[in-house]
């Protein structure tokens, strides 16, 4: 069983989403594969197939799209299956090829059907000074084809067996997945292996799918107050270290991106040492051993890639910080604080777990303490709610938000905020609120672990981000164990406002005067 990784980006789907609703650090973007409009159709034809051979053949429910704010495009279950537990308890096979390559496979043998997911451990904060949205815009130019494989045969093969694909970029990582028919799965590999190092850029593909980028910008963050704020904030915190800069980029140094950079950047991390595959669904790790090998095998290594990858740090915080962005398009004010915390691989033993169970406690749902105060009984807000970012390679943060009635001043909203804090410090948490938490996080995971899918992106997020299965299987014992001095000190410790951004989301009373030419 998993935690960290997955208990987050769980929450942040299931908790629903404020309209100003931002969430930097887990930040991903993707390239919309054409196939996502069939994606239950590999399901369908897989089960149909099966239940030709057998009557008695189970399947899990249909998965409802659930897109997560932070536009990594992951689904979950609409809810929790019988087969759960079954999930649960499967440990994954893990080994090593010859020439560096992870392979974990996860048995899941429910449903015909496979989830192939590639992880390489490269992401924007690895980009070179300069040319921030690097890696995103590479992610992009994957999808060009190869000598071997022409552009559009990679997506026309995923659509003929009936599945659908997609990738995503993050801070720490970028992943390609495919999820098809198991028969198809070959097919697959072979495509992944290939554009690992076979990728052929033209000049005019690479230009036109800058402006394709360029266009998502204006979508995803010129378009939206709230993801601005969220930037600006993100540029505030960290001072010194590259999670500062946004994932896809600053505008003007994408605009700048050329052939030239994205096979640079290629030819310097895409290489099997420096990847994990996952194989998630109606496979054994026994067969999966051979067909890796022979389709991954051949693939050299890339001597100058680090063991470890060595970024600039921060410095010990010394200031709190403030941001306000004011803009006519807000359609409701929120305040949003962001602490620079150490995450699931940084932190001293114990101190992930205890800021996991911070969060349920101060901001996890109606019974958090932020929800009682703000909207329960001073009915000062909306809503109110708290994050924690565990999966990262480096320190990350812990958010905490709210979102006024009409008519409450943020001033108030971060007053009581901070009240709680300090009320959480006085009085440590009861037994009975902190087993609440304990019990609201495992079962989360517990319960959603019924997506295969959401099993290859939990296990590929955490070991992007330094973590080891034994890790992540350990995570629910770990959680267990917090006891409510841990949780104490954890307030204590890294919820002060020198560490932190506290930022203003507000609505301008007209446009600025250059917006109504």
């Amino acid at each position: 069983m998993i935690g960290p990784v997955f208990a987050a980006l769980l929450a942040k789907t299931r908790r629903g989403s404020a309209p100003c609703r931002i969430s930097p650090h887990s930040d991903q973007y993707g390239t919309k594969g054409d196939a996502m409009k069939n994606r239950l159709s590999a399901t369908a034809k897989a089960a149909g197939t099966a239940a030709e051979a057998s009557d008695s053949t189970m399947r899990t429910a249909p998965a409802v799209e659930h897109r997560t704010d932070d536009g990594t495009g992951l689904y979950l279950p609409d809810q929790a299956s019988v087969f759960a537990e079954t999930a649960r308890s499967v440990r994954p096979a893990s080994f090593t090829l010859q020439n560096g390559l992870q392979v974990v496979v996860i048995p899941d043998h429910r449903t015909p059907v496979v989830t192939q997911m590639i992880w390489y451990k490269v992401g924007s904060a690895d980009e070179p000074p300069g040319k921030s949205g690097l890696a995103h815009f590479l992610e992009h130019l994957m999808f060009k084809g190869t000598s071997k494989h022409p552009a559009d045969e990679f997506p026309k093969a995923v659509l003929r067996a009936g599945g659908y694909h997609n990738a995503f970029t993050g801070f720490d990582f970028t992943s390609y997945f495919q999820h098809v028919p198991r028969e198809h799965l070959g097919e697959m590999m072979e495509f992944e292996a290939d554009r690992m190092t076979g990728l052929i850029l033209k000049d005019e593909n690479v230009l036109s799918e800058r402006d394709v980028v360029l266009e998502e910008l204006n979508m995803s963050v010129a378009n939206r107050p709230g993801n601005q704020l969220a930037e600006q904030m993100m540029a505030a915190l960290y001072l010194n270290h590259p999670y500062g800069h946004p994932i896809i980029g600053w505008r003007q140094e994408i605009e700048k991106l050329t052939r030239e950079d994205a096979l640079t950047f290629y030819k310097r991390f895409y290489a099997p040492n420096n990847a994990i595959l996952i194989v998630a669904g109606d496979v054994a790790a026994n067969e999966m051993r051979s067909m890796v090998n022979e389709t991954f095998g051949g693939i050299p290594t890339q001597p100058s890639i680090p063991q470890e990858r060595q970024r600039p740090q921060e410095p010990t915080p010394a200031a709190q910080r403030r941001v306000t962005l004011a803009d006519y398009r807000v359609e409701q004010p929120a305040l949003h604080r962001y602490y620079l915390v150490p995450s699931a691989r940084t932190a001293d033993v114990g101190e992930g777990p205890a800021l996991e169970v911070l969060e349920q406690l101060i901001g996890g749902g109606v019974n958090s303490y932020l929800y009682r105060s703000l909207v329960l009984e001073k009915q000062l807000a909306v809503t109110a709610r708290a994050s924690y970012h565990s999966a990262a390679l480096d320190p990350s943060l812990f958010e905490i938000s709210a979102i006024p009635k009409p008519g409450v001043n943020l001033n108030l909203i971060e007053r009581c905020i901070d009240e709680v804090i300090a009320d959480i410090i006085r009085n440590p948490a009861s037994s009975e609120d902190l087993q609440r938490a304990q019990t609201r996080l495992i079962a989360q995971v517990t319960y959603a672990q019924d997506s295969q899918e959401m099993l290859a992106h939990w296990y590929g997020r955490g070991l992007t981000t330094g973590q080891s299965i034994e890790d992540l299987q350990r995570w629910p014992d770990d959680i267990r164990a917090v006891g409510a001095q841990q949780v104490h000190e954890a307030v204590r410790k890294w919820l002060d406002k020198k560490r932190a951004v506290t930022g203003y989301l507000i609505k301008e009373s007209a446009p600025q005067h250059w917006e109504k030419l």
